[in-house]
């Protein structure tokens, strides 16, 4: 175990000893394994469980409605954690997962599968949006980096063993008499309530409730807002980017949008997200490096296996160990960053190196082809993964050191908002990019080769044509073209003759590489933007501290009186002092 940091000690504001801050870390841990690893697990699973349910056609429902809930519902816990405290929050998350979770199990329809799964992430929103927000109160910003790298490493560890849970619980027919793909989410229950023994015995430092009232307009409009661009970014290849449907997608988002806004700026400081933190320049300079870094690495990511399996024909097994060095490499610089925030107190030199090496990282990828050796892969991956691992944690610690402490949740919950609509956004936009021109780029490369002698002699060749495979394939290549493949279906390419496969190989390499190109000109905006994330120097203070101070400054009428936050005697020596600096015009 690291060394424990004097708050955490025992003499510290919040009287944590050492063992007390282990057990404290020990459940953050297992309770966003539990949303990261659920999610994993059943994308792996989930066209066995559509087929058991008899809803193939209607599977992208089922993770389309975990995504939507997950990611509104973070901003939802920020705020009731500041109302509220911590501990409350996070042991209601933890109850709504295992419901969810259960009720899921015991399925007996699609559609129930997708309503339940809707619970489930309510539930997933704060075992994966509260962790970082409970560290703030009992550790500074600058100690804050590398515990919340820890803690985010089971994201790694998540997406590496969650595809062989889930594929291995999918393929069992039948487990002490429930069938198999039911227990990926029976599994989820004792988990979850081992989480939710250690949580309650572990956050037991105060909280002094805050008096203002729940924005629930503002969460109804919020849902309004997002989740029409959410399932467009799920559904909008197949219902088309101009179809009817789509279109309603569109104005409902804007009439959301506008909804939202109203009713935030009626809510003023009961809002849900304040729109007074985006006056705040880093603020926004977050938002936006969480949107771009989810958009890029998380698309790039579900990328990657995905041409490892059909361009250079490895095994899903194989595409899934590659990850492994993403994996490594992106906890190595997770603890790199925090090390250095906790030396040198600041974070933006090691922000855009992260940023630069995320996006280098990806147009590599976009330079590609179908004979790029495992090994040249294996070491792009493993340099992406130190990228993100760089980059991933100062946007919300910068954040939570120049907001009041009594925002730090509602702040917290807003920033990782912007991440998860950037992941989501990211990786339905990419997908959807790639199996769009995927058939064009086949078309024209199949063009090609059957201009060419050799080509059209295999296409007549018995011994080719003798294997079933190769048969059917050539009939409808001749018949119907390449429109007549099941493109989304990379499976067909197995058992092919190479020689038949390679040009649509080809196609897939070129639709991929523009998806590739787009992701590095997402992660390229947040580099650029990278140059105007201020270096607040980070407090030394953890958030229960700073509550107490400004409480025991406060006058007769409440109004708190300007305290020191964080000394930093070269440059500042107020919280005022840091939050002029960060833009943030302080309380009156």
């Amino acid at each position: 175990m690291p060394r424990i940091p004097a708050a955490e000690a025992g003499v510290g504001p919040n009287g944590l000893t050492r063992r007390m801050f282990v057990w404290l870390i020990v459940a953050l841990m297992v309770g966003l394994m539990l949303g990261a690893l659920d999610q994993t697990v059943v994308v792996t699973a989930l066209k066995s469980v559509s087929e058991q349910l008899h809803g193939l056609s209607m599977q992208a429902w089922v993770a389309t409605a975990y995504l939507i809930t997950s990611t509104i519902s973070m901003a939802v816990y920020g705020s009731l954690a500041d109302i509220y405290g911590r501990r409350k929050p996070y042991l209601a998350a933890i109850v709504i997962f295992v419901v969810g979770s259960a009720m899921s199990a015991f399925s007996q329809s699609i559609w129930e599968l997708a309503a339940f799964r809707a619970v489930q992430g309510l539930g997933a929103g704060g075992l994966v949006g509260m962790p970082s927000i409970i560290l703030s109160d009992v550790l500074s910003s600058r100690e804050r980096g590398r515990y919340t790298g820890y803690i985010l490493s089971v994201f790694g560890v998540a997406s590496l063993i969650g595809p062989l849970i889930g594929g291995a619980l999918a393929g069992q027919r039948d487990l002490l008499g429930i069938a198999g793909w039911r227990w990926i989410f029976l599994v989820n229950v004792p988990l979850a309530l081992v989480a939710l023994v250690i949580a309650a015995k572990a956050i037991t430092f105060p909280y002094e409730r805050r008096g203002r009232r729940i924005d629930s307009w503002g969460a109804l409009t919020l849902v309004v807002a997002v989740v029409p661009p959410l399932v467009l970014a799920q559904q909008g290849s197949t219902w088309g980017w101009t179809s009817g449907r789509s279109v309603i997608c569109y104005a409902v988002t804007v009439v959301g949008l506008a909804a939202f806004l109203a009713v935030q700026f009626k809510m003023g400081k009961y809002a849900l997200i304040p729109l007074r933190l985006f006056r705040i320049g880093l603020f926004n300079i977050s938002c936006f490096l969480n949107l771009s870094l989810g958009f890029g690495t998380l698309g790039a990511f579900v990328l990657a296996p995905l041409y490892l399996q059909v361009v250079l024909g490895e095994s899903p097994t194989a595409a899934g160990l590659v990850t492994v060095p993403w994996m490594v490499t992106s906890i190595a610089g997770s603890s790199i960053t925090g090390r250095l925030m906790l030396k040198f107190g600041t974070y933006r030199l090691v922000t855009l190196v992260g940023f630069g090496m995320s996006t280098v990282s990806v147009l590599l990828f976009a330079t590609a082809t179908p004979h790029t050796p495992l090994s040249g892969i294996v070491l792009i991956m493993a340099f992406m993964g130190l990228g993100i691992g760089l980059c991933r944690t100062p946007p919300t610690v910068a954040v939570q050191n120049v907001v009041s402490p009594q925002e730090i949740g509602v702040a917290t919950g807003s920033t990782r908002l912007f991440q998860m609509m950037g992941g989501t956004l990211g990786t339905a936009v990419l997908l959807s990019v790639v199996f769009g021109l995927v058939t064009d780029k086949a078309t024209s490369a199949y063009a090609a080769a059957m201009r060419t002698g050799p080509f059209n002699r295999l296409l007549t060749d018995p011994a080719v044509l003798a294997d079933p495979a190769n048969r059917r394939f050539v009939q409808t290549l001749t018949h119907q073209g390449v429109a007549g493949l099941n493109l989304n279906n990379p499976s067909l390419l197995t058992g092919l003759d190479p020689r038949l496969s390679a040009p649509l190989l080809a196609g897939y390499a070129d639709a991929m590489d523009v998806a590739f190109l787009i992701s590095g000109i997402v992660l390229a905006a947040g580099f650029v933007s990278g140059f105007w994330f201020k270096d607040v120097p980070l407090s030394r203070k953890a958030g229960n501290q700073r509550r107490a101070e400004q409480a025991g400054g406060a006058d007769g009428n409440g109004a708190a009186a300007a305290q020191p936050a964080a000394p930093e005697p070269a440059r500042h020596t107020s919280a005022a002092d840091d939050a002029a600096a960060a833009g943030l015009k302080p309380d009156n």
